[in-house]
């Protein structure tokens, strides 16, 4: 579906957006992809990549979600939207509340009117497991922006533009992930590795599994969704035994803003979740009548979850063991 088309990516230069850039050019042939970003030293960086050198097909687009007339500018003649940009720190959204607020939350809105005003086919927003029952200012942040992109369908009217959401959980070795830094720990010689607490569990992803999930929602979105895959899960120190089986671990107590578990799908959103056997589908809660066509539609094709039922990384029935572990984190390393 992306042959000779024009998509865009908002926040491009970052583990998600170079896997997905990556991906793209492997398995379609665009007719451009364009890097919507601030940072103009990552942008040359990725410009000089390998994977991306002399690539004629890709621009790179210096901006910001919070300005509507430079994101207006960007997104002329694009048929597919992909934002990811967002400021992700917990302890700085914290400390600057507003600014993650403008980002996160008005960006959203930026994006969301801009993509109408310019004609733009399909939008997809990432997601994270901190806006499910978010207990801080970055998770609260991206549940508002999961909120407008849903009801962002209810702007379009006549126009042909729908707005979904994918939201999946911790990416293996992407930035601000675990990993990396339990390797440079190791590589450092530490006599120990931290972890929060003992019982702590993940959702576990690939790069290259996230984007093509990402890939897939553009295909059967209808406008409203939130896309979840289902994955594996881990023990957190499953993960630290899978490095080095020698090494001290040591509890160092959960931070603030932090979850013991993961959830992806909260038992209050049951009675508008429908799974099939890759993936969980969350409908918006004003499509659940027995007259919204989209509702209709998931109902007949799939399957609608147990009352109550909640997707979290502690009740998952699919756990890692430290030999599949093992392997991911080979896969990881290699791919360095």
């Amino acid at each position: 579906m992306f042959n000779n088309k024009t998509i865009l990516l908002t926040g491009g230069t970052g583990s998600f957006g170079k896997e997905f850039s990556y991906q793209i050019f492997k398995q379609y042939k665009p007719k451009k992809l364009i890097i919507f970003s601030r940072d103009e030293l990552k942008q040359s960086e990725m410009a000089a990549h390998p994977n991306f050198k002399d690539r004629k097909n890709l621009r790179f687009f210096i901006g910001d979600v919070r300005d509507y007339e430079r994101l207006t500018m960007a997104l002329r003649e694009v048929d597919y939207v992909v934002h990811a940009a967002a400021l992700k720190q917990v302890p700085a959204a914290e400390y600057n509340p507003i600014e993650c607020i403008k980002t996160n939350i008005f960006g959203a809105e930026n994006v969301i009117n801009a993509s109408i005003n310019c004609g733009v086919k399909k939008v997809i927003a990432l997601s994270t497991d901190k806006a499910v029952n978010p207990i801080n200012l970055y998770g609260a942040s991206k549940l508002s922006s999961d909120k407008l992109f849903q009801a962002a369908n209810n702007l379009t009217g006549n126009i042909d533009c729908c707005f979904a959401v994918v939201r999946y959980g911790n990416v293996i070795g992407s930035r601000g992930s675990v990993l990396p830094l339990f390797i440079k720990l190791i590589n450092e010689k530490s006599k120990f590795l931290p972890i929060t607490h003992k019982d702590m569990t993940r959702f576990w992803i690939t790069l290259e599994q996230g984007v093509n999930f990402v890939v897939d929602s553009f295909k059967k979105m209808h406008g409203g969704e939130i896309f979840i895959p289902k994955m594996p899960s881990i023990k957190m120190v499953d993960l630290a035994k899978s490095l080095d089986t020698k090494i001290r671990i040591d509890f160092v107590g959960i931070r603030p803003g932090e979850k013991l578990h993961e959830v992806l799908v909260p038992s209050d959103l049951s009675s508008q979740t429908f799974e099939d056997k890759y993936s969980f589908t969350v409908l918006p809660s004003f499509s659940v009548n027995k007259k919204n066509i989209i509702y209709n539609f998931y109902k007949k094709k799939f399957k609608l979850v147990n009352q109550g039922f909640e997707y979290n990384s502690e009740n998952n029935n699919n756990y890692l063991n430290i030999n599949q572990i093992k392997k991911l984190n080979k896969e990881y390393t290699d791919s360095l």
